[in-house]
Order: structure tokens, then sequence, then C-alpha cells
């Protein structure tokens, strides 16, 4: 019996030996494999990753653990975010095979096989596969943006379809229709492709309601919120805060103040601002973001069809025609500041130019023309240029959003 326990006892110091070497070995070898790659500093790929372009980007983000947590991180989040030019995004339709009487919807269904549907993401976390296959296929989208470099306009892919219309954008999220329940909305970033939906608010028709998006500096959160004319006429206001449950109402505008929601907000100097009127309005009704208070703040002049609100740099800016040039104003706060003539295009103009954004880091200004042809103003230069389009958009401004491509998730603001 003592001679069998020491030769298992002696098999078992063995085994562990043999089990040690072998680690040693495993661990000399990764050291080794190790040494023959370069060490390459964090802040050196930081760098390096911030400059691709976004579909490589999202590519890197599962090469490796360590890239995954670099481009996550909040610092490189904000940083791509600081670097990143404004484009406009909108919903292209469909290719005519796709829209067609014999094109049926699949999980996902997309013109590419990498195509991520939006509606699909979103049925993975609720019970709408029948409303899915319901959805009329004409009014399937990708979404795609418009990017403007020396001089010429390009139409770039996020490789995402959906059949609900952009209503709003913030800060690189965009608010969409949920076609799967009635009054639903969705927000997702078209860059990562994470996506929350929102429960339903009050339900209206498109023409009687109009929604803004915008971020509470103060607070750290994201706000959606929603105008609507109710059945006495008047024109009520509810907030949604993501990441919370439910919609919360707040005092609306004064009475008599909207004629129309044609206008989409702008959001600027801490609040969200709307023109209230198609023609002749004398001021524009402003939302304070934090206090989630309404006022009025009076135009330097009665605005027309092709005038309009646009932020540029961190100041708003309103934007009026005149029958032989165009004025730009500036309003750089809401207590007590004046708007400013900044700003006189006397060459090229024309009256029919609607202003659409300013870049966030050019500072150029972006107008479309009735005849769909784009314009930019340089301030520096003060001469404004016709646009090359490589691809003609057929799409009235009504449909183009003013958007920055950016890693921004409403979870970590």
């Amino acid at each position: 019996m003592k001679e069998e326990s020491n030769c298992k006892r002696i098999a078992s110091m063995s085994r562990s030996a043999k089990k040690s070497e072998l680690v040693r070995n495993v661990e000399e070898k990764r050291k080794q494999q190790e040494s023959l790659i370069p060490y390459v500093h964090e802040d050196c790929v930081s760098n390096i990753l911030i400059r691709l372009p976004l579909d490589s980007l999202h590519r890197s983000m599962f090469v490796c653990k360590h890239w995954f947590n670099i481009i996550c991180s909040p610092t490189f989040v904000e940083t791509h975010f600081r670097c990143s030019e404004s484009v406009l995004i909108f919903n292209a339709p469909t290719r005519y095979e796709e829209t067609s009487p014999h094109f049926t919807p699949s999980l996902p269904h997309s013109r590419k096989s990498n195509t991520f549907s939006i509606e699909a993401k979103y049925m993975q976390s609720s019970e709408s596969l029948s409303l899915f296959h319901n959805l009329e296929p004409t009014s399937k989208t990708f979404i795609q943006f418009l990017e403007f470099q020396d001089g010429i306009s390009n139409v770039g892919e996020y490789s995402l379809s959906c059949f609900g219309q952009i209503r709003a954008t913030c800060n690189g999220l965009i608010l969409l229709d949920n076609k799967l329940k009635i009054g639903g909305l969705i927000v997702i970033n078209p860059v990562t492709r994470k996506l929350t939906a929102l429960p339903p608010g009050t339900l209206n028709s498109s023409h009687n309601e109009s929604y803004g998006f915008a971020y509470d500096y103060v607070s750290g959160r994201y706000k959606v919120v929603h105008l609507f004319r109710d059945a006495l006429l008047y024109i009520s206001c509810e907030i949604f805060i993501l990441g919370t449950e439910k919609w919360r109402a707040v005092d609306g505008p004064p009475f008599g103040l909207f004629g129309w929601f044609g206008y989409k907000p702008v959001e600027a100097i801490g609040a969200l601002h709307w023109i209230p009127q198609v023609n002749h309005s004398n001021c524009i009704v402003s939302l304070e973001i934090e206090n989630e208070k309404f006022q009025t703040i009076p135009l330097p002049n009665s605005c027309n069809r092709y005038d309009g609100i646009v932020e540029i740099g961190s100041s708003l800016s309103y934007v009026t025609h005149k029958e032989t040039h165009t004025d730009i104003w500036i309003l750089k706060g809401l207590s007590g500041e004046v708007w400013i003539k900044q700003h006189s295009i006397n060459i090229g103009c024309r009256m029919d130019m609607v202003p659409l954004l300013s870049f966030r880091i050019r500072g150029d200004l972006i107008f479309k023309s009735k005849d769909g042809f784009f314009y930019i103003y340089d301030f520096e230069l003060r001469s404004i240029t016709k646009v090359e389009n490589k691809k003609r958009l057929r799409l009235s401004s009504d449909f183009l959003f003013p958007h920055v491509n950016s890693m921004v998730s409403w979870s970590s603001s």
C-alpha cells in the first residue's frame, strides 16, 4: 500500500511538473511573439484611429479588445466629435427592383448583404414580427449623408435601412419614426448602430406637430421635444428624456404664435428655436433646454419663405434675403442680447436660396436653391460658389438635416 501511495504521489508530481513546464513554454512563446511586435503608445494608436473613415473606424472596433476600449472611451468619443465636420443627413429611396410588387421583406433585406436593418434590430427586443411584414416595401429607405469637400458634394453610406423618416438630429444621434409601433420613435447613432426605442407620445398628424432633439449641458441628458396642435388649437408640448420611461407635459408657447410647423427647429445658445409662420414671421419661438420655458425673440425684420435660422459657431444666425443682397444676423445669447448684422452677401446670391447649415470646423455656410443646387458662402473670402454635385439630389430642403458623424451615445453623455 505504501509503495502504491508513493507511486501515485510521484506520478502526480510528474504531471504537475510537466504542466508547469508547458505553461512556462506557452508564456515564453507569448513573450517572444510580443517582442516581435513593435510597441506603439496608446496615444499614437488613438491619433491614427481618429483619422479613419467611418466604415474603417467601425470595423476597427472589432479588431481587438484594446482598440475597442480606445474607440469606446469617453476621451476618444469627445475628441472624435470635436474633429468631425458637419454633413447633411437624409432618407434615400430604395432602388426600383426593391420596390417592385415582387419584392418581399426579409430579416434583414437590403441592396447590400451587410446592410443593417433598423426594424430588424428593434424586433430583437420586441414582438413586432407581423407588423414588419405588413410594412409597404416602397416606404423603405436608406439613410445616407451628404458631405462637402473642396467645392464638391459626395454622398456617403452607412449601409443602414429603415422605414421611418428622420424627424430630428443631435450630436450624431438621429430621431426616427418607429413604423413598428404607432406613435413610437427610435433614436439611433448611424455610425455605431446603437439604438433605443421611445414609447408613443401624444398622437397627431405630421403637419400639426414638430419634433426637436437637444442636449442639456447642465444635466448631461438628451431631450426629445414634441410640439403639437391639440383639439382646441392650442400648441401643447411634451418632453422625453432619454433613459427615462415616459413623456412629461410642460407648458406650451402662447396661443396664436404658430401658424404651421414646416420649419425644422434649430438648436443653438442653449435653446431650440422655431420660425412659427410660413411667411411674415416677426419673431422666433424658443424653448430653453435647461428650464424648459418658452419665450419669443423678435427678428430684425419679417421672415419670408426662403429666409431661415442656423447655428453658426456658438451663436444663432438669422439669414434673410433682400432684393439686392442677403444679410446674416447673429444672436449670441438669450439674456438681453440683441441681433447684430454680421455679414452681407452682395455678389452671387439668389432670393430662393435656403440656408441649411454652417460647417462646425470650416465655418462656411451651405445654401440650397429651389432648383436643387447647393451653394457655399466663404466668410473669409466673402464669396459664394456653386457646389459641384457628383450625384444630384432631388430632395426638398425639408428632408435634409444638419448632422455630425460621431461615436456619441446617450448612455455615456
